[in-house]
């Protein structure tokens, strides 16, 4: 048979095989997803047998390209033999099996590929013939990918778990959120795709650093675009949606193709999530970081500006950035060839102020170990994460005539208890040492010491904090919790300390205000003030319960409690302050550790009601991956003031493997309270 007469009867992509070799499987058995470095087999089959043809086989060769206009020049558009030995650097092919109707052919990509979706045509003497359509991926399971990450727990926690935490809270009361990555549903890979097709330079799209700082700049785009201010919600409905936001695809979704609820401003964490779930989609390891008492806006300064007025309340902003109780950035990881030695490994997606045309330059990779060792000069987003977690904050009070006088205020630190989930399991890992030295000791001081010599260098201001010496001290003593529960009454008590030998006629300012995660106020909530007379070499106490009725009704959503107190006398004012968590009812989920596949499973569900007003229009929502095919909603009976309501809900296994099933309650009085279980779900025994 003449060279005319080949033709191939079928292509076979052996996706199923092919996905589980490649970590895909869980994404697609029907289409071929493969990662970049590692080999995958198609199999030709032939029209008519191959000896009738061996002559033209001669001049069988592959063509991989991908992107609208491919090219050799961008490297879209490759052109590779079949050969006897397949070439591990480059694009090759080599025959693995072969008989008189089929052959059995291995495909090697280079391990820094163009990712995207490829076409893989088959070319004989000029003719061209489209085998199928395949996508192509970040690897790090290859040692020779700038993503190679060696740990296989770590590529198990960080490339293919779908099931999160974020970290929100306080530095004092870290709390729990269950999130819902959704990385390896089909189409959120199709989806990070089509968002960097707005960038035109797709023979970078080989770099991850090139491919991450693209994704951020837009995803900051689009949240900037398309997040709602909360005071646009008007409706009861739009306010029970504020925060149903479980997960990262659906808002990927809506973001990409416009389908779907929209978002609103509630949760800090959505962009942060999001971008780790892309990263993670591609193939790029990723995590959500949460930092504590951060310090943004700076613009690099080492001080932060907080303006009280003579009440003890919170007033106004400075110029040198505010104080955010917490923060959430993404990390991923990945080599930097292009950096001085020493800065491979996670590096902190930064993502600046959108500014004209250079929408794409918003976001800058900041390697972890750069911060650690104050390496500011290496780029201005250096200086800017150094300085959210190492700044010093600087309390002001502003009298009645306007003019600002100096605090004591030494109680805030930034850069508290840096944490991210922990690899295989469900609970919290503190970083803060891959960001800074411990407080106090040696090295930092020495990294401390270069920056500000760097930044005295530059002339630049907002180095050193003011001095706050002066010789007729008081010490001011705040005690407060680190968390309230609804319903409950807040006790604190002040302590003043009068160490001198002269007495002190002392005015004391306490006040409550609600304030958001991002330090911006929410409401003023209580204030009271005390005129006090020290006795020399003397302390007082002031105890105050605080009843929940005369905040609780003003408190806004989302919101936290700060607690402050601040004493004026003849010198320098003291102040206090502590931030104060609110905690919702708790949803308590009892349900057996191990459970069999495609059996019935139980789970008792109870919530107690702290308030003195019934829990009205109660709706349990459960919903799992692997555990329940869709997700299930049960109206339940109201839960009258301090009483508890226990329901048990039943479902069916249908994946092996460790699962989390969610449950979720709305109510008159709340919205997502939410908790989670982990469930182990084994194959059932065959029988005897």
């Amino acid at each position: 048979m003449g060279q005319a007469g080949l033709g191939i009867k079928s292509c076979d992509f052996q996706a199923a095989r092919n996905n589980a070799e490649h970590h895909t499987n869980d994404i697609s058995s029907q289409r071929l997803i493969v990662r970049r470095g590692q080999p995958f087999t198609i199999s030709l089959h032939f029209q008519a047998p191959v000896h009738t043809f061996l002559r033209a086989l001669k001049k069988v060769a592959f063509i991989a390209q991908t992107g609208k206009q491919p090219s050799m020049a961008s490297g879209t558009q490759v052109t590779f033999s079949v050969s006897s030995l397949g070439d591990r650097k480059w694009w090759s092919a080599m025959v693995e099996e072969r008989d008189d109707q089929s052959w059995t052919i291995s495909v090697t990509t280079p391990a820094d590929a163009i990712i995207g979706h490829y076409s893989l045509l088959l070319q004989i003497s000029g003719r061209k013939q489209c085998l199928g359509q395949f996508t192509l991926l970040f690897n790090p399971w290859n040692r020779e990918d700038a993503v190679f990450l060696g740990n296989e727990a770590q590529r198990r926690e960080y490339l293919l778990n779908q099931n999160g935490l974020i970290f929100l809270g306080t530095a004092d009361c870290i709390q729990t959120e269950p999130w819902d990555f959704g990385q390896l549903e089909e189409d959120v890979i199709d989806l990070g795709l089509s968002l960097l097709t707005v960038d035109k330079q797709m023979e970078k799209w080989g770099n991850p650093v090139h491919v991450a700082q693209v994704l951020g700049s837009l995803l900051q785009i689009l949240k900037e675009k398309l997040v709602l201010p909360t005071a646009k919600i008007q409706t009861t409905e739009e306010r029970a949606l504020l925060n149903k936001r479980r997960g990262s695809a659906p808002i990927l979704r809506q973001w990409v193709t416009g389908h779907g609820r929209p978002v609103y401003e509630g949760q800090a964490w959505v962009l942060a999530a999001v971008a780790c779930t892309v990263l993670r989609g591609l193939g790029i390891p990723a995590r959500v970081v949460t930092t504590f008492t951060s310090a943004q806006g700076t613009g690099g300064d080492l001080l932060v500006d907080e303006y009280y007025n003579e009440e003890g309340l919170q007033n106004g902003e400075g110029n040198r950035g505010r104080a955010w109780i917490f923060q959430t950035s993404t990390e991923c990881w990945m080599a930097r060839p292009a950096l001085p030695e020493g800065y491979d490994g996670w590096q902190i997606l930064y993502l600046s102020a959108l500014k004209g045309d250079e929408v794409l330059e918003a976001c800058d990779l900041v390697p972890v170990k750069a911060v650690k060792e104050g390496t500011v000069w290496l780029s201005p987003a250096v200086s800017d994460i150094f300085a959210s977690i190492n700044a010093s904050c600087v309390v002001w009070r502003c009298r009645e005539d306007g003019t600002l006088e100096l605090t004591d205020c030494n109680t805030k630190y930034f850069g508290n208890n840096i944490s991210t989930k922990n690899v295989d399991c469900d609970r919290r890992e503190d970083i803060t040492q891959n960001y800074k030295y411990p407080e106090g000791s040696s090295q930092e001081k020495k990294v401390l010491e270069k920056v500000q010599k760097y930044r005295m260098e530059r002339k630049d201001d907002g180095i050193h904090p003011p001095s706050c010496e002066t010789d007729d001290p008081l010490q001011l003593f705040l005690k407060a919790p680190s968390s309230l529960a609804l319903g409950k009454n807040v006790e604190f008590s002040v302590n003043l300390l009068n160490p001198s030998d002269q007495e002190k006629e002392v005015q004391l300012a306490i006040g409550l205000q609600a304030v958001y995660y991002n330090g911006v106020l929410a409401a003023k909530l209580w204030r009271k003030k005390f005129v006090l007379t020290l006795s020399a070499n003397s302390a007082e106490k002031i105890s105050t319960s605080l009843f929940n009725s005369s905040f609780e009704q003003n408190l806004p959503e989302n919101s936290f409690l700060r607690l402050t107190a601040m004493a004026t006398h003849s010198s320098l004012p003291c102040f206090a302050q502590q931030d104060i968590a609110i905690c919702r009812p708790h949803l308590a989920i009892e349900m057996p550790e191990t459970a069999e596949q495609n059996q019935p499973l139980m789970a008792l569900v109870s919530i107690h009601n702290p308030l003195d007003v019934p829990l009205e229009d109660c709706v349990i929502s459960i919903f799992g991956r692997g555990l329940i095919h869709r997700e299930k909603s049960y109206r339940v009976n109201s839960v009258q003031p301090r009483n508890t309501l226990h329901t048990q809900l039943k479902f069916m296994p249908v994946k092996v493997g460790c699962q989390r099933l969610t449950v979720e309650m709305d109510c008159n009085m709340f919205q997502n309270l939410t908790n989670f279980r982990t469930v182990t779900v084994v194959a059932p025994e065959p029988p005897a």
